[in-house]
């Protein structure tokens, strides 16, 4: 198994939301984790329907960080989606 792909399936051994803050405290800097969190709630506002100036106050993304959320969200991947949709937000 590849780096990348170990990382993957260690993530998917989490199974409790106190699993992944000590995991991703061990992984990432403070920083990081924040960067993350503002970008999962750029995508979860989108989601919503709001624009990106709305979602740029609202966060403190910048606009190209909204815009590449934006991207993603509606892209093929569909990452941010499955998420969303998994945390129970309206999509």
């Amino acid at each position: 198994m590849d780096e990348t792909a170990r990382l993957y399936a260690a993530m998917c051994t989490l199974k409790t939301p106190d699993e992944a803050r000590a995991f991703l405290a061990d992984l990432l800097s403070t920083r990081e984790i924040d960067d993350l969190s503002q970008r999962l709630e750029v995508a979860r506002l989108l989601a919503e329907g709001r624009s990106y100036h709305a979602v740029s106050e609202a966060t403190g993304a910048s606009s190209t960080t909204v815009s590449r959320v934006s991207k993603c969200l509606n892209g093929e991947r569909g990452g941010y989606r499955i998420v969303l949709e998994r945390l129970g937000e309206r999509l």
